[in-house]
């Protein structure tokens, strides 16, 4: 786990690159100018950090949802509800890993407003790399700062 879920806002270097990889039509690397081509939501969120109490900030992106819609997941249209089984999985330059479901970001089932933060409290995470936001979330577990790789995958067999 990260020491702290709001890392780095600016570094140096080039900017940070981000891997949309797994079960998709079209992978791709983004960087966080390129999450510019989505729709932008700004949310103001305060959540609890177990290292340094609780944080607020202001971020904005797109939503996760669009992001992954827009690589095309391939989910199979003859199996009922197939997008069900899909799980997400976002990896942060420090290594922080968090899973999600895909029925979670989902607007026909939990419809969390899950963002791809560029930047956060107005200053844009293009060397840094994007952060995934959780709005909802309480804790601030599942903030990964500089977002490097986010997996698809749809090969989870509960009941195999």
């Amino acid at each position: 786990m990260s020491p702290s879920p709001v890392g780095p806002a600016v570094g140096t270097g080039p900017a940070a690159q981000l891997a949309l990889t797994g079960d998709l039509a079209r992978p791709v690397r983004l960087t966080v100018p390129d999450l510019g081509a989505w729709p932008q939501h700004r949310v103001g969120v305060t959540f609890e950090c177990a290292t340094s109490g609780v944080r607020r900030h202001r971020f904005t992106g797109p939503l996760l949802y669009d992001v992954l819609s827009a690589a095309g997941p391939g989910f199979d249209p003859a199996r009922r509800k197939d997008r069900l089984r899909f799980l997400i999985a976002v990896t942060g330059a420090d290594g922080h890993h968090v899973l999600l479901s895909w029925a979670e970001i989902d607007p026909d089932f939990g419809r969390a407003p899950v963002l791809l933060a560029g930047s956060i409290d107005d200053t844009p995470l293009d060397r840094a790399g994007p952060q995934l936001v959780l709005p909802q979330d309480r804790c601030g577990a599942r903030y990964v700062s500089g977002v490097n790789a986010i997996r698809v995958d749809g090969a989870f067999r509960a009941w195999a």
